[in-house]
């Protein structure tokens, strides 16, 4: 007789820095493990193909784009979402309450059955439910859909915060009954802001709930860095430990390294793209903006050591005259690059969490960074 394999198990641990294989049925994936962000069914700028050169394991896709654009019967028409973008491996996708409740502009009302809003496209008044939710989710067919929540400000007083806890919760128990893909695992997100005790709570009643992995959302939207630590430090080790950990939203290379330690698995993020779009490259002499005019007679790449296509052809010369020209192969190549280096950045630490040594990586990295930043 044969068992079969859990989704989600660890294979190293050093402190609250977890290695560990999600699997999923597009694939496994190796985590921690950064996720590119394709909001629209499209890594800016970056085909499939490039982003498995890459080295991406998993990307990510915005429910509430897709809804209203395509809409998510013609993705489903279409063979669903991995056939419709041309990824085969696998795919998260979010619930949209993260685009409701930040979008606060066209935030109409929230009640217990959902929450009522103006699309971003017409303004017309439209509303989300964690049945939609899991409907819009199940038939894009993502490997991994996320419960809708309530995602209240950075700043929001204790009663905002309660209310979101409330609602998070009783919308992921309507959420995790309704109907899914085949296959399709489903994460529900702990709200509570900063404050420990709502955290605990919202992290205790989902448990209850016994979902396929759990997400920190509520935070990186606003507030400042060492608070948002602190909330992720605590919030961390309150969820499952034999379930993978999500925090929602984080992607510049020092956050990636403080949230891994403290026992984070998948994060993801629109800042390599979107930091390559305005003509910069992260590098291990920080983030360098290629509009600088110290860059128009400088032949180095990028990076001596970086494999991307950008570095192994082109200069910080040539790049720049593609960035100041408003040349597309300009921000191709930044997004490719920017996305190898967070991705090496990551694979280089679950290596290091495998081989023990995990604090002298995020050490000597953080050190390379802070000490040339530009």
């Amino acid at each position: 007789m044969t068992t079969e394999k859990p989704t989600f198990e660890l294979t190293a641990q050093e402190g609250e820095a977890r290695a560990g294989l999600l699997r999923t049925t597009h694939g496994e994936v190796r985590t921690p493990v950064f996720m590119p962000v394709g909001t629209k069914a499209s890594v800016k700028s970056v085909d499939p193909d490039e982003l498995r050169a890459l080295g991406a394991e998993i990307v990510l896709a915005n429910s509430y784009h897709l809804h209203f654009r395509p809409g998510e019967e013609l993705v489903e028409e279409l063979g669903g979402l991995h056939r419709f973008m041309g990824w085969s491996g696998p795919m998260l996708t979010d619930s949209g309450g993260f685009q409701v409740f930040s979008l606060r502009d066209t935030l109409l009302a929230v009640d217990e059955e959902g929450v009522t809003f103006r699309s971003v496209y017409d303004g017309e008044a439209a509303r989300f439910t964690p049945e939609l939710a899991a409907e819009i989710q199940c038939k894009l067919g993502a490997d991994i859909a996320m419960c809708l929540d309530v995602c209240p400000p950075a700043g929001a007083p204790r009663s905002e915060l309660e209310r979101a806890v409330e609602l998070t919760t009783t919308w992921a128990r309507r959420q995790r009954n309704a109907p899914r893909a085949d296959g399709q695992l489903l994460f529900g997100i702990v709200q509570g802001g900063t404050d420990e005790g709502l955290r605990r709570r919202s992290a205790e009643e989902l448990a209850e709930l016994e979902f396929d992995g759990y997400a920190l959302g509520g935070l990186s939207v606003g507030e400042e860095r060492p608070p948002m630590l602190a909330a992720t430090g605590f919030s961390a080790p309150l969820l499952p430990a034999d379930q993978p950990r999500y925090f929602m939203g984080i992607g510049d290379p020092e956050g990636v390294l403080e949230v891994i330690e403290r026992g984070i698995d998948m994060f993801d993020c629109v800042l390599p793209t979107r930091t390559a779009r305005t003509g910069s490259a992260l590098t291990w002499e920080g983030r360098i903006n290629l509009r600088n005019a110290r860059f128009a007679r400088d032949q180095r790449p990028l990076e001596e050591d970086c494999d991307c296509p950008a570095c192994r052809r082109f200069s910080r010369a040539y790049l720049r005259h593609l960035v100041n020209q408003q040349e597309l192969l300009g921000l191709r190549l930044l997004s490719l690059h920017n996305l190898r280096f967070l991705i090496e950045l990551v694979s280089g630490a679950r290596e290091a969490i495998v081989r023990g040594e995990f604090t002298p990586y995020k050490r000597d990295a953080l050190a390379r960074l802070a000490s040339t930043a530009a």
